[in-house]
């Protein structure tokens, strides 16, 4: 007698069973929440003792001068704490959700996920469920360390707006990291280089350590919008500027990028744009795979 399994119990199931190992087994060593939280502080400090150093050079001792200035500079200072917490997420997507697949089957893992009665999108969530939640106690760590370090002050205005803008950049996000998973995966080999290659530029056209506004200045001309717009493709990049403009009402308008609903809509679009070419890039990698049937090949 053959029992019938409800596929959505099924896809549940694999769901919780991939983020498992990233919820429970990824924070058993203690140590690794020390390293991937406490020792990115030192990168931070470095931009942080540039920013001040900016305030100690203001040369005039007008008290409200000295406000505007005290006020750039702990926004300036914010926007790096904030950019650590973003660069936890990013590096996450690049080598723990992108690359991730590719890693499997260089461990002899894949063929037991693609013999598995369960969508392949399940699998993928379930990593990015699991990853969210990892890199999130890393980064709560990391924020909290870099304000109560550096002094930082943010201004809370509108919360539910700040939640909605955090989660639909995580959203997005996690749906790029699961389109590069499979094309990681097609690309073979490369895919180590890829994500090594992603790395530092994303850092500097996303704006992690800087407002991502900096680039409208006439010393970037032409390429200065050009580099905004390409940046803007990133999800992160719009996300940072949105959680800047909201924690940071007061700060120069030369730092904004797009009003924060005009990057809530596009955060928006880009979370079904990402989602629906990863489901494609899947369709197309099990496609490749029953029409060479080297997919699950190590070192291919």
């Amino acid at each position: 007698m053959t029992t019938t399994v409800n596929p959505i119990a099924l896809n549940l199931r694999a769901i919780w069973g991939r983020a498992y190992v990233r919820i429970v087994g990824a924070n058993r060593e203690p140590s690794w929440i020390f390293f991937d939280g406490i020792l990115p502080l030192l990168g931070i400090a470095a931009y942080v003792f540039i920013y001040e150093g900016f305030f100690s050079a203001v040369p005039t001792t007008d008290p409200a001068a000295l406000a505007a200035a005290r006020a750039a500079v702990n926004a300036l200072v914010g926007f790096v704490v904030l950019g650590g917490v973003m660069i936890a997420f990013w590096m996450n997507v690049l080598w723990s959700m992108a690359s991730q697949l590719y890693w499997e089957k260089e461990m002899g893992n894949l063929q037991l996920y693609m013999m598995a009665p369960m969508s392949r999108m399940a699998l993928l969530g379930g990593m990015a469920i699991g990853g969210v939640f990892m890199t999130s106690v890393r980064a709560l760590v990391t924020l909290i360390a870099g304000i109560y370090v550096f002094g930082v002050h943010f201004e809370l205005a509108n919360p539910l707006l700040l939640l909605g803008v955090f989660f639909i950049t995580l959203i997005a996000l996690y749906g790029m990291g699961m389109m590069f998973a499979s094309l990681y995966l097609m690309w073979g080999r490369e895919a180590y280089h890829m994500s090594s290659l992603l790395e530092e530029p994303i850092f500097l056209v996303s704006g992690f350590y800087f407002p991502i506004g900096a680039f409208a200045n006439p010393n970037f001309a032409p390429w200065g919008r050009a580099v905004m717009v390409g940046g803007s493709l990133i999800p992160a990049t719009l996300g940072l500027d949105a959680l800047r403009q909201l924690l940071f009402p007061a700060s120069p308008q030369s730092f904004v990028f797009l009003p924060v609903q005009t990057e809530l809509f596009i955060l928006v679009g880009l979370a079904f744009v990402f989602f629906f070419l990863a489901r494609s890039s899947l369709r197309y990698m099990e496609m490749l795979a029953r029409r060479d049937g080297r997919l699950t090949t190590r070192h291919q």
